[in-house]
């Protein structure tokens, strides 16, 4: 009899729209839907404003009809379920939207990978050669102490990569003398940066796979393909040339910065023949937390042997002008972000994207050092440049044809 009843009021008010239009036909429907599922029995109940004053009431609450074309047009009103209604915005699961946010978390690694490397050298540059700060083994204790502090703060406390432990006395005699060679390249490193120009000392740093395969060949017995040995040819003949053409040559700081870029390429060599065993490998954000406090440890009796009352002559510049102080700290966390931004470039990219934005890098910071510090160069100077890094790009494309 109750189903009658509702039967019967939904029809007469079914008929009632056949006469109404637009908004009027929607409120109607929305009553005569309100009625059904409310399970009213009688036509005076469900009466038309009072199921508008229903209606909103839970509208107000989210609730929305679903139309059931299965019904003949009636739907069935959703009291449980919130709206539903589409949304516009893309899915976090769309591989179109993720692939543009990926994208563009990769160039901002690049990004700040390019920033910290050139701005650290150039910083180097001004501090040890315009600012008159004239001592290399000080600021490269600086930057060890901020890749000790950092290193622990990203690995053990911000979890970034998991610690890897030391496992052996011999892991520990393995990493010093890792270390302690790390030290004296970028020691070196630093000082040629007091008598050579940014430019230059790039140019002669571009030499690094040269020396590699030098220590390769004679350390680990490896050969590679004649044709590799073959692109190291213009390595070495555009640096001979770049020296001959430039105006700011300097013998001692030449020498030194062949002796920094040697001693990179050994450690390099070095970290593959004692770290080679799965037990002893670590990850490079692992081994600067190691190799970075073992480094302090070298250049502090160094530093104050060698230069002779730093810490009173830095006190003292900082008395005269507070900003060395900020220009030290500075530098010395864009040292630690130049050995982050590596690792995470190195995670997220391609071996091949590696060693194109490596080559490329060198060569945006020598264009970025000639504009800011206005050194001298010559046509044969950038040409000699130029056929180095001609010749290091053919050297990678060897090296990945071989293997």
């Amino acid at each position: 009899m109750a189903q009658t009843a509702i039967l019967s009021a939904s029809a007469s008010l079914l008929h009632f729209n056949s006469g109404v239009s637009g908004d009027g036909t929607k409120q109607l429907s929305k009553s005569v839907l309100l009625c059904f599922s409310r399970g009213y029995t009688s036509t005076a109940t469900c009466s038309p404003s009072s199921t508008r004053t229903r209606f909103r009431r839970l509208e107000k609450f989210g609730y929305r009809a679903r139309a059931a074309e299965s019904h003949g047009g009636l739907g069935a009103l959703d009291e449980g379920q919130p709206s539903t209604l589409p949304d516009n915005k893309p899915s976090d699961s769309d591989p179109s939207a993720m692939k543009g946010k990926s994208r563009l978390f990769t160039i901002g690694l690049v990004t700040a990978w390019y920033s910290s490397n050139i701005g650290v050298l150039l910083l180097n540059k001004y501090l040890l050669s315009n600012y008159g700060f004239k001592y290399p083994i000080f600021l490269t204790m600086c930057h060890m102490t901020a890749c000790s502090l950092l290193s622990y703060i990203a690995i053990a406390w911000m979890k970034m990569v998991p610690m890897q432990t030391i496992r052996s006395r011999v892991q520990f005699l393995k990493i010093t003398a890792l270390s302690l060679v790390f030290c004296v390249s970028v020691v070196f490193g630093n000082i040629s940066l007091r008598y050579l120009p940014v430019s230059f000392n790039q140019a002669i740093g571009a030499t690094t796979p040269f020396f590699t395969a030098v220590f390769a060949y004679f350390m680990t017995l490896k050969r590679e393909a004649w044709l590799t040995y073959l692109t190291l040819v213009p390595v070495v003949t555009g640096v001979i040339i770049a020296s001959g053409g430039e105006p700011s040559f300097h013998l001692f700081g030449f020498l030194i910065c062949i002796a920094a870029t040697a001693a990179r390429a050994l450690k390099s060599v070095l970290q593959g023949i004692l770290l080679s065993s799965e037990g002893e490998k670590l990850n490079s954000m692992n081994l600067l937390l190691y190799m970075a406090p073992i480094a302090v440890v070298f250049l502090l009796p160094a530093t104050l042997i060698m230069e002779d009352n730093v810490v009173g002559i830095t006190l003292a510049l900082a008395r005269d002008d507070v900003k060395i102080i900020w220009y030290l700290l500075f530098n010395s966390a864009l040292a630690y972000f130049v050995n982050l931004t590596n690792f995470l470039v190195t995670k997220h990219t391609s071996a091949l994207t590696l060693q194109v934005l490596g080559n490329a890098k060198g060569a945006v910071a020598v264009v970025v050092s000639i504009l800011i510090f206005r050194n001298p160069v010559s046509v044969t100077g950038m040409m000699g440049y130029s056929l180095t890094v001609f010749g290091v790009i053919l050297y990678s494309e060897a090296k990945k044809r071989s293997k």
